[in-house]
Formats: structure tokens, C-alpha cells, sequence
């Protein structure tokens, strides 16, 4: 633990014995909640015998339903159950039933301080961002020197900031048994033994500024196919159906579209069984880096010191130009030139050093 980052206010000292109950408020987005694993691991260390509960929106469940780290894991339905005011307010009725002793919020946002503060939870930790600091027992002061650190160690630095013990970065994802056994029926029906898959993720939350083109994804996985000759998979959401038929239609090779097709869970347990993904900065980037799959990140408008890839066994292609990173959701210029200076004969080479 780094002594310079401890926050240095005296707070009412945490005693991990006296928590028996303890709530996690998760990140709201597939990417940010795989970098926050190490700090659920370490939550798990410092409370050994406490029942950790961790509260996240469905689209992120799949993350931590099999993690060795977490106890249960409670859904923050905010598209139906816990909709509007009066969703809140039965969630925050639902937590307080429950008697938490702590809460730890990943997630910075002012709507997680206020649901733990009228939960009555006794502890609440979290960063001083968004104007929440009387909501929280235990503010963090989030520093410039934090905000510019990778999102891994932001989110220990919430531990280390009351004194906490952290051990290790390292990502975690457990995939679970029903959705291995459809990742293996998916790899048995569609891909011969002899060859290698390739998946590739032209999709990307948050706006289109992140997205290279689909005609160069296309062009990649074409060079790919005709190259080594093998199985080409397309990721992508319910909200990439359209982009997945638009690359499949540019390319003249088969593909494997499940855009739209899959469960998170599903698509998870997929992305394990790949020699290579190929992705924009994306949720399912971030899975793959914790699945240990080797990868090739595409970077435009985003920060690769704070948001690239964990994992040893990635590349990341990038052209730095003066307006990046700009971290908008959609380019304010007349086209992405930070996407348009990295051409595809650029990542194919990464492509064929990788494989």
C-alpha cells in the first residue's frame, strides 16, 4: 500500500470484525466493472467474514454471479422494478430490510451515495465526487493524480484511502457451467478442429467516436480468412444487429454474426475460447484482457492510460493527434481522424505477429 494516496482526514477507523454485512454498489458498464475486480478481491480480503452483497444493473450481473469473491449479487432493475422515483425508493426499502453495516461504492455517481445514505447503512465509503460528500461517512478525496491513473487502481485507491490492505491487480472472471457448454456446442458446430477463431468487435458504448469502420473491420477479417483460412466471429449487442449485417454483407468470406444473438454470458464464454479478439475500447475488451485471450485494441477518442486493456498479452493500435483523446461520444469534426490514420494493413500486421 502506498502511504501517499491514504487520505490523511482522521475518520472513525474501520474494523473489519464488526461488518457482517457488507454492500458493494457496483459500476454501471461491462468494461469499468471488470477493472473493479481487484478492488472486490480485496474487499473479500479485508472482510473475510463478512456477507458481501454486491448491488449492479442487470447488464452487469453476469460479471460477478460466479465470483468466488461475492455472496450474492443484487439487481438494481432501473429499466422496470426500480424505475423512476418510485423504483428508488422500493430499492432503497429493499437494502434497508436487509441491514447493512457498510457499503463500499465503486460507482461515483451522487444517485449511489443518496440510495446508501437513506438505506440507513451505518458506513458508507466512496470518493468525494459529484457533490456527495455529506452523504458519506468515509469521502475519498479523488485527486488529479488518481483521475490520470488506470481504472484499475483507481478503484483500490477507494480501499487505500481509509486504510484498507489491497493485494494485486490481477482481473477476474469466473464464466459459469451453462454457458461453457454453449460456447463449446457453438466452437464444435461451426469450426473445424484444425482451425482458429478470430473474434472481432466493431461495436462500442458510449457514442461512435470510439467505432472504427466497418468496411475496415470487414477488410480485416477478409485479409484474416484469406490468409490463414480461419473462422471469423462477429460480437455485438442487442443495439449492433444492423452493424454486424453491414460488416457481414461487405465481406466476401463467411462469418459467424452473433450480434443480438447471444447473452452476456453467453458471449463471455465465447470470447474464452478465441485465439484472437479484435476490438474497439469496449466493455467486451475488457473481457477478454481478463480472460487472459490475447487482443488488439483499437483506440481513437479514449485514454489508454486509464481505460487500455489489463493484460500482458494485448496490443493496442493507436495514432496520436492533437485532439486526442477528446473522450466524446461523437466526433466533433468532419471525420474521425484519429480512426482514419489507422489503416488496415496497420492492424493486420499486429494480426499476423499475434498469431
Amino acid at each position: 500500500m502506498n502511504d501517499r494516496y491514504i487520505n490523511k482526514k482522521k475518520y472513525k477507523p474501520i474494523n473489519p470484525n464488526k461488518i457482517q454485512k457488507l454492500l458493494i454498489r457496483s459500476t454501471n458498464w461491462i468494461g469499468d466493472a471488470i477493472m473493479t475486480t481487484p478492488a472486490v478481491r480485496a474487499i473479500r480480503e479485508n472482510f473475510p467474514n463478512a456477507q458481501i452483497s454486491i448491488l449492479s444493473k442487470p447488464w452487469v450481473s453476469s460479471i460477478f454471479n460466479n465470483s468466488k469473491y461475492v455472496d450474492k449479487v443484487i439487481v438494481y432493475d432501473s429499466n422496470n422494478r426500480h424505475k423512476g422515483i418510485k423504483g428508488i425508493y422500493r430499492l432503497i426499502k429493499e437494502l434497508k430490510a436487509q441491514k447493512f453495516d457498510a457499503a463500499i461504492l465503486l460507482q461515483n455517481a451522487i444517485e449511489a451515495a443518496i440510495i446508501a445514505y437513506f438505506a440507513q447503512i451505518p458506513v458508507r465509503i466512496g470518493f468525494n465526487t459529484d457533490a456527495r460528500t455529506l452523504l458519506l461517512t468515509h469521502p475519498i478525496p479523488c485527486t488529479k493524480k488518481i483521475k490520470e491513473m488506470h481504472q484499475v487502481f483507481y478503484y483500490l485507491k477507494i480501499l487505500e484511502g481509509i486504510g484498507l490492505k489491497t493485494s494485486g491487480d490481477e482481473l477476474y472472471l469466473k464464466i459459469n457451467d451453462s454457458d461453457n457448454e454453449y460456447a463449446d456446442e457453438f466452437v464444435n458446430k461451426n469450426v473445424s478442429p484444425q482451425q482458429k477463431i478470430v473474434g472481432i468487435n466493431p461495436a462500442a458504448t458510449y457514442g461512435s467516436a470510439k467505432q472504427w469502420f466497418p468496411e475496415r473491420f470487414a477488410r480485416l477479417a477478409d485479409l484474416i480468412c484469406e490468409t490463414y483460412d480461419y473462422k471469423i466471429v462477429i460480437f455485438g449487442g442487442p443495439d449492433d444487429i444492423e452493424l454486424g449485417k453491414t460488416i457481414s454483407k461487405m465481406m466476401y468470406n463467411q462469418v459467424l454474426d452473433l450480434s443480438g444473438k447471444t447473452t452476456l454470458g453467453q458471449a463471455l464464454a465465447i470470447i474464452s475460447k478465441l485465439n484472437l479478439f479484435i476490438t474497439n475500447d469496449s466493455g467486451l475488451m475488457h473481457v477478454a484482457a481478463a480472460l487472459k485471450i490475447p487482443l488488439i485494441a483499437i483506440f481513437g477518442s479514449t485514454n489508454p492510460i486509464t481505460t487500455s486493456p489489463w493484460s500482458s498479452n494485448s496490443k493496442i493500435v493507436r495514432i496520436p493527434i492533437d485532439c486526442s483523446p477528446c473522450l466524446k461520444k461523437e466526433c466533433p469534426k468532419a471525420h474521425k481522424l484519429c480512426m482514419e490514420n489507422i489503416n488496415v494493413d496497420m492492424v493486420f500486421e499486429l494480426v499476423k505477429e499475434m498469431l
